[in-house]
């Protein structure tokens, strides 16, 4: 993989799994090391919940958040003497992850982060009663005509929150302005499905917990990325640490430009696009964005069958 323009993608919430994470642990004691310290750090027993646990628990955001930086870093840990890239991003949380990859906060610091992002994100969201849904099938302009419409009818906070391909979004605000917009998704012709997330994130429900994050942020020392390091709410890439320390203090409450990244990328000159993450969620989106014959996309996932794709 050395003779392309890489692009790596570090994956966020919804692409945990069951025993993500645990044969490379298993096998290394320095992978094993660093879930230690993700558990001393959380405070959580993030093995026991998603090595032993249930889909239930796995699914919490104060849980997720800090066991699937674990298995993204792990990862990187294990493949990067393999790997030269030139591009870099990560999709919502694993911004975080890119990050560390990227060398301008430290795995501690990257792993405290991450552990108070989940806990603030998941008691903001019992808190304002907000939620997240999915709407496939309607291009972009409707997708935020019918977003404002909706928001200006019910006086409720709703906003496009993720922009994954140039058909697929997701929406986040108050639970009463995502029900008032299926009707007129339907009408749109396109789907709405409802996420199974603690809250609206990424949207102004999640003001208070970003103000508390922006604390721990500000102690953090932040350093110049070693490659071309692109932002959720730019879609830009920066370079300046006391900027990306900005971008990342507004990360919670700012929607996620993924696809405009992606083409961005790619009309830079990145020809492959490497997930390292479990599942392969991202990569499956790239075709979606930039054509099936444009770029090779390759997932790395978890397990070592899929550690063998980083000679292909």
């Amino acid at each position: 993989m050395t003779d392309s323009r890489q692009a790596i993608l570090f994956p966020g919430q919804g692409s945990q799994e069951k025993n993500m994470g645990r044969e490379l642990a298993e096998k290394d004691r320095q992978f094993m090391d660093l879930w230690k310290k993700a558990e001393k750090i959380s405070s959580y027993p993030l093995r026991e919940i998603f090595w032993d646990g249930n889909d239930q628990d796995m699914s919490k955001t104060e849980f997720l958040q800090p066991a699937l930086t674990v298995v993204n870093l792990n990862l990187w840990r294990f493949l990067e003497h393999r790997l030269k890239p030139e591009f870099m991003t990560g999709h919502s949380l694993g911004e975080f992850s890119a990050l560390c990859a990227a060398k301008v906060i430290s795995t501690k610091q990257a792993i405290e982060l991450v552990s108070l992002r989940g806990r603030l994100m998941a008691e903001s969201g019992k808190d304002s009663q907000g939620a997240m849904a999915a709407i496939l099938k309607v291009k972009q302009s409707d997708v935020e005509e019918i977003t404002r419409e909706v928001s200006l009818k019910t006086d409720q906070i709703l906003i496009v929150a993720n922009y994954n391909t140039p058909k697929q979004f997701v929406v986040s605000g108050n639970v009463e302005a995502i029900e008032a917009l299926e009707a007129l998704v339907k009408e749109a012709r396109g789907r709405l499905v409802k996420l199974p997330v603690s809250g609206a994130f990424h949207s102004p429900l999640m003001n208070e917990a970003a103000r508390e994050l922006s604390k721990l942020m500000d102690k953090v020392e932040w350093k110049t990325p070693f490659c071309r390091l692109f932002f959720n709410s730019t879609t830009k890439a920066e370079h300046d640490p006391e900027k990306i320390k900005k971008i990342m203090q507004k990360q919670m409450i700012s929607p996620v430009y993924f696809f405009q990244i992606v083409q961005d990328m790619y009309q830079q000159g990145a020809t492959t696009f490497v997930e390292i993450g479990p599942k392969g969620v991202l990569s499956r989106m790239i075709p979606q964005i930039l054509g099936p014959d444009k770029v090779r996309e390759i997932n790395i996932g978890s397990s070592e069958e899929d550690h063998k794709l980083a000679d292909a």
